[in-house]
């Protein structure tokens, strides 16, 4: 009589506190598996920066701290991965083993990266890390040998997770710095360009042709490649490259820097696009439209500080200052006008030092104001004829000989990755009507 008392007596008591371990329970999960997926989209977003991880896209949630983000393509794997791990195992105890397995093999790997922290970063004596190390490898040694003998009932299982990132991680960075070399190796030199003449060798035909490349220095191959096996190029050229900085945003008066390449009469350009992580690229037409209000800027800029340095009647003063109101001025200037406005004349914003050669000078800024003037009607006119995207993509493959692993790695793990990865097309949000694809193929 007193068994059967203390048997319902501990039914009635595992009973009530059923309810609140359950709560507990899925409330302790709930926090795990936030910080699981919050430390997964940190780590990408590092491995992204670091060029080690395929492009995917990364949405950034605040304001004030860079590294609160949500990336669903990562969402959606993980998801996956959660299902599969527990619709596979046949117990609980298996995921317990896996769980373990990823736990210890995490504090391994922290306390080695905390012991190079203390020697490279903090500069501690050799003893007091010879200390630490020992004192949490004793510790956390004695968990990892209990966990080896679990690998066969579950804790493959984030080896073999691990073993597949860092194949991916390990083939993408190598492909992208080799396709990479590739491109700073071939680029063309000023010399080949200067020896084609204005029209390049070949036909000029109207419109602006806007070539997208990851340089920001020099003329990149896949110019040279396109002029070489098509007859004609566009009128105008610009090299655009863009650089996301880590930065909430850019502003707008510092987004663009533009640049000429080679003589006037070539009529090409580079232009820098920086944009912070919050700033989106997105409309064509108005990315198109403060890329040439830049340029215009530019072009009227060159002109007057060519003004300026044609007679030794003027000089520049202020600096940056300086630079800063000549380029409001310049805004404010009529593109239409064949003479500069009172209210932005380059007498406002340079100092004027006497001179008896007065009327030689005046008669060379006008010419110079004429020619600012032709070449904005050009370009006007040019951009009136159509833009066209020009985005080189470079195929790698295995050089021919090379051993299976790395044909493998390149030619199938290297060229998948890139094909599910995010596109410049879409990254730059480029209209498809007007959008060339160059393709040019090397091997490693």
């Amino acid at each position: 009589m007193v068994g059967n008392d203390i048997t319902l007596i501990m039914f009635y008591s595992a009973d009530a506190i059923y309810w609140p371990v359950f709560v507990v329970a899925t409330l302790a999960a709930i926090v795990a598996s936030q910080a699981t997926i919050s430390a997964t989209f940190s780590i990408i977003k590092q491995a992204l920066a670091l060029g080690c991880f395929p492009r995917v896209k990364v949405v950034h949630t605040s304001k004030k701290f860079l590294g609160q983000i949500y990336s669903p393509d990562i969402n959606w794997i993980l998801m996956i991965l959660c299902i599969a791990v527990t619709a596979g195992f046949k117990n609980q105890s298996q995921i317990g083993n896996a769980y373990g397995t990823a736990v210890v093999i995490v504090m391994l790997v922290t306390t080695l990266l905390m012991t190079l922290v203390m020697l490279l970063v903090w500069h501690c004596h050799w003893i007091i890390v010879l200390i630490f190390t020992t004192f949490s490898l004793l510790v956390e040694c004695t968990y990892f040998s209990a966990v080896l003998f679990k690998i066969n009932q579950g804790g493959w299982v984030p080896l073999v997770i691990a073993a597949a990132c860092l194949v991916i991680m390990y083939v993408w960075h190598y492909g992208t710095v080799k396709r990479y070399e590739f491109e700073m190796h071939s680029k063309v030199s000023m010399a080949w360009i200067l020896g084609l003449g204005p029209s390049l060798g070949l036909v000029r035909v109207p419109g602006v042709g806007l070539i997208y490349t990851e340089l920001a220095s020099g003329v990149p191959h896949i110019f040279s490649h396109f002029i070489t096996n098509l007859p004609a190029i566009h009128s105008v050229v610009v090299f655009v490259c863009v650089k996301y900085l880590p930065v909430y945003t850019v502003p707008e008066d510092e987004r663009f820097l533009v640049k000429r390449i080679g003589p006037k009469n070539f009529h090409m350009f580079r232009c820098v696009a920086r944009y912070g992580y919050k700033d989106l690229h997105k409309k064509d037409d108005e990315f198109e439209k403060k890329l040439f209000n830049n340029l215009f800027v530019y072009i009227r800029l060159e002109s007057m500080m060519e003004e300026c340095s044609d007679s030794d009647e003027y000089s520049l003063c202020g600096g940056h200052q300086t630079t800063e109101q000549s380029r409001r001025h310049l805004l404010l200037r009529d593109n239409n006008a064949n003479s500069l406005d009172p209210t932005a004349s380059s007498v406002e914003s340079i100092v004027q030092v006497i001179s008896p050669n007065q009327s030689t000078v005046v008669s060379s800024d006008r010419i110079s104001s004429q020619t600012e003037v032709d070449e904005l009607e050009f370009l006007t006119k040019c951009m009136d004829a159509g833009v066209v995207h020009i985005l080189g993509n470079t195929v790698v493959r295995a050089r021919r000989g090379s051993n299976i692993c790395k044909r493998v790695a390149i030619n199938y793990i290297y060229a998948f990755l890139r094909k599910i990865c995010r596109e410049n097309s879409v990254i730059f949000n480029l209209p498809h009507e007007s959008l060339l694809n160059v393709g040019q193929i090397f091997t490693v």
